[in-house]
């Protein structure tokens, strides 16, 4: 057999791109003496698997079996992954340090291992460490398999000697691979080491779990090109202060973009929390103007959550805006439109809007809750506390209607709610006993039923 040849490539340490030859300054992003020559060699040598010969066939001739998912012990993790791993997967799991990224995945792991084969390597702690923790936890180790080692080569040949059906890699900015120039953490190394373990798992049938570090502004460290060759990228967010911790799904392959799973961090590590909707609706026993509960969809599950403003004469020049959890411009693009339509200015108040417990809402469904939030500072009005609001603002006042509409109503009627301000499409079709639903068309009849009830 003909032996093959190694290959070489230049990379930009700082954007990743490649190029054919070596030269002083990158052509894509323009910085200088950022070129990084990588070798490229046959992957499937050092997993000691050869495969077979790639050929062309015809769609119709595939099988489109359903391969069986993993269960990885942990129902809030299961449903952000989409029902379980998926065999030959790639999942990238990213959060701040001291998040609970390692204690998750060490959980899961314990779980997965009595039943199946399950290989755990650590670059960042020792082995002693990770038996501390898991004798902390008081978890089932006996047949779990760990390793504390940070070259790509050596895992691979780990993973080619015992098979394991589930490998983690804690984490994929301290790996290295003797072939690529670079220190571990560089764009190079991550990006290499990456498309290593990935073709790893596509060949074998293994499922690969990576844990990333994130960057001082909450994204995830490394070239961006990571997250688009993974099948699979979380991110476990947790508030200074706070035992709660959100798993949300940023991209699947095999299940539901933005699904949220919520966990809490207790002695004995992760936990789940079966309802997040008690959780993030913790309102407090003094009533007070500003604060207005909404339901918004959470990829497959309605969640409450309490949206809280604070209107304020302005102390400077110019008003401020400020949104913690919602988008900020949407929030100025509202008061506008409350301006236009409504007649009410708060051009010389300053206005602050906050999702209590730390929740980022990147849907439209909460734009009515906000404003009402936002009226109710200004005119120091409490509202009602088991009043649930809903629904999207258009520039020209119109309140459009949301999905899922019948499934939030019945959510909000759960947990205690007794009247509804929504768009008058996702008015409930049948009377829902208990529950008064006002339907709105546009902003101005909203605020005519705040002023009745």
């Amino acid at each position: 057999m003909a032996k093959t040849k190694t290959k070489t490539a230049y990379v930009c340490k700082e954007c990743g791109a490649e190029h054919m030859k070596w030269q002083g300054q990158c052509a894509t992003c323009s910085e200088w003496n950022s070129l990084g020559r990588v070798s490229i060699g046959p992957i499937a040598e050092a997993v000691g698997y050869r495969g077979t010969t790639t050929e062309v066939t015809r769609l119709a001739e595939v099988k489109a079996e359903e391969s069986e998912r993993l269960r990885t012990g942990f129902g809030e993790l299961d449903r952000v992954l989409g029902g379980g791993l998926v065999p030959g997967s790639v999942v990238l799991i990213g959060g701040d340090p001291g998040a609970g990224k390692s204690t998750l995945l060490l959980q899961v792991c314990s779980q997965l291992a009595l039943h199946h084969p399950v290989l755990f390597v650590s670059g960042e702690e020792s082995l002693h460490q990770l038996a501390l923790r898991a004798r902390r936890l008081e978890l089932p180790v006996d047949n779990l398999q760990v390793a504390a080692e940070t070259r790509a080569e050596s895992i691979a040949s780990m993973i080619g000697e015992n098979a394991p059906k589930v490998v983690v890699i804690d984490s994929i900015q301290v790996m290295q691979l003797d072939t690529v120039d670079g220190t571990p953490g560089s764009v190079t190394q991550v990006r290499e080491c990456a498309a290593f373990f990935t073709r790893i798992a596509k060949q074998t049938g293994t499922v690969v779990i990576l844990v990333g570090h994130v960057t001082k502004e909450g994204s995830l460290a490394g070239p961006k090109m990571l997250e688009h060759m993974i099948d699979c990228f979380m991110m476990l967010d947790s508030l200074p202060g706070s035992r709660f911790r959100t798993l949300r799904g940023q991209k699947n392959r095999f299940g539901a973009v933005n699904e949220i799973g919520v966990f809490a961090m207790t002695e004995r590590g992760m936990k789940e929390v079966a309802n997040p909707s008690a959780i993030f609706l913790q309102r407090g026993n003094i009533d007070s103007p500003g604060s207005v509960a909404t339901v918004i969809w959470e990829g497959t599950r309605p969640l409450l959550v309490e949206i809280q403003a604070l209107v304020d004469q302005i102390q400077t020049g110019y008003p401020k805006r400020v949104a913690v959890g919602l988008d900020q411009q949407r929030l100025a693009m509202h008061l506008a439109v409350l301006h236009r339509h409504c007649g009410i200015a708060l051009a010389d108040q300053d206005v602050f809007a906050n999702v209590v417990g730390g929740v980022r809402i990147s849907e439209t469904g909460a734009d009515l809750a906000t404003l009402l939030a936002v009226l109710s500072s200004f005119r120091n009005r409490i509202l009602p506390k088991d009043l649930i609001v809903f629904g999207e603002i258009g520039l020209t006042g119109e309140v459009r209607p949301v999905t899922n509409g019948q499934q939030r109503l019945s959510e909000a009627k759960k947990h205690g709610f007794r009247q509804a301000i929504v768009p008058y499409a996702n008015r409930p079709k049948k009377v829902l006993d208990g529950m008064v639903v006002h339907g709105v068309k546009s902003l101005n009849s909203a605020l005519d039923v705040i002023a009745s009830i």
